[in-house]
């Protein structure tokens, strides 16, 4: 197992939340904050040069906003990005999970739940709760919401491998998909990394957000 500490770059433009952030991190013994940007700008500029595993991000700052600096890190195959978000915008979530974010978090969430999600993303896992699947599932529903994605993407699939994709999209858990189709869970495990792999989606999230935009699943369907 490597023993290295998870790697946290923290983006608010509060330094109060900052710092609060940070003490709750630190706390932890496999988790290092390796910087603290106040803008998007500096946010893109530290992840290049400290190359975290995980990028705290909050949407709303001066400048270059979370989602555009979610956009360019995301884009040069960057760390996992976790967004810290109120709900106050549910296209800011839309518009997040189209950049590549791979999670989302409340910022009156608990301590607890900040750890967690960022060692869940610094696994290489996306972050989907309940919730925030029913407000994805809210935002493909809307007139024009779904953007053009090429349907070959689909064709590598095999017959399983869709069958696991309906599932992630519905929010299911490997336990849950290996109940489901009565397989074992490391057979699952397996199944979901090919059809990330297939589909050039970095986790589970992105795989979530590429089966609505495929049509592989739909909105109340």
């Amino acid at each position: 197992m490597d023993d290295n500490p998870i790697r946290v770059l923290i983006a608010d433009d509060h330094q109060m939340v900052r710092s609060g952030f940070r003490v709750i991190l630190e706390i932890e013994d496999d988790i290092e904050v390796v910087g603290e940007a106040s803008d998007g700008i500096q946010a893109v500029d530290l992840a290049a040069r400290f190359a975290p595993d995980v990028v705290l991000m909050d949407v709303e700052m001066p400048g270059m906003d979370g989602l555009e600096a979610t956009r360019r890190i995301t884009a040069s195959d960057g760390p996992s990005v976790l967004i810290l978000t109120t709900f106050d915008r549910d296209e800011y979530l839309f518009s997040a999970l189209q950049a590549g974010a791979s999670g989302f978090l409340l910022k009156n969430g608990t301590p607890e739940a900040l750890t967690e999600a960022v060692r869940v993303l610094a696994r290489g896992d996306g972050l989907l709760t309940p919730a925030i699947t029913r407000r994805v599932i809210a935002a493909f529903s809307r007139p024009g919401a779904r953007a053009p994605v090429d349907p070959r993407r689909l064709d590598e699939l095999t017959p399983r491998e869709h069958q696991v994709l309906v599932a992630l999209a519905g929010g299911a858990t490997n336990a849950e998909i290996a109940a489901a189709l009565q397989l074992g869970e490391t057979t699952v495990k397996t199944h979901v990394s090919r059809v990330l792999m297939k589909l050039g989606a970095r986790d589970r999230t992105q795989a979530v957000v590429l089966a609505y935009e495929l049509g592989v699943v739909r909105p109340g369907g």
